[in-house]
């Protein structure tokens, strides 16, 4: 399926620190998504898991998971259906910025929703 990443790039999910937990302001950012995948059945949506570069990769990678399927339950929730839903961890290895600070990694803390659309 090809993959759109700019359809969803202002919907991005940002996380506390050490948290796969998707904080209630950041709900709201879900709401666009879940209209747009009940209003096309027949897209579906890669949701990828994201960390800042402390902690090991093996850590990251796992944080990044539960991130990512955080997400996809709140989808579930408002009626996605879970095959629509697919979930990767990118762990550390993409960040959305690069740096040593709070900012940065604040920022990198993330997950990230990208359309996945049938060929035509």
């Amino acid at each position: 399926m090809p993959m759109d990443r700019s359809a969803f790039a202002a919907n991005t999910i940002h996380f506390d620190y050490d948290k796969a937990i998707v904080k209630a302001s950041e709900l709201g950012k879900l709401q666009p998504v879940i209209a747009a995948l009940k209003a096309s059945r027949q897209n579906k949506l890669l949701i990828e898991g994201h960390c800042d570069e402390r902690g090991t990769e093996e850590y990251n990678r796992a944080l990044g998971e539960r991130r990512a399927l955080a997400i996809r339950a709140q989808l579930a929730k408002a009626g996605i259906s879970p095959d629509r839903l697919r979930t990767t961890t990118l762990g550390e290895d993409k960040p959305a910025e690069l740096g040593h600070t709070e900012a940065a990694w604040a920022k990198n803390r993330r997950g990230e929703l990208v359309l996945l659309k049938p060929r035509n």
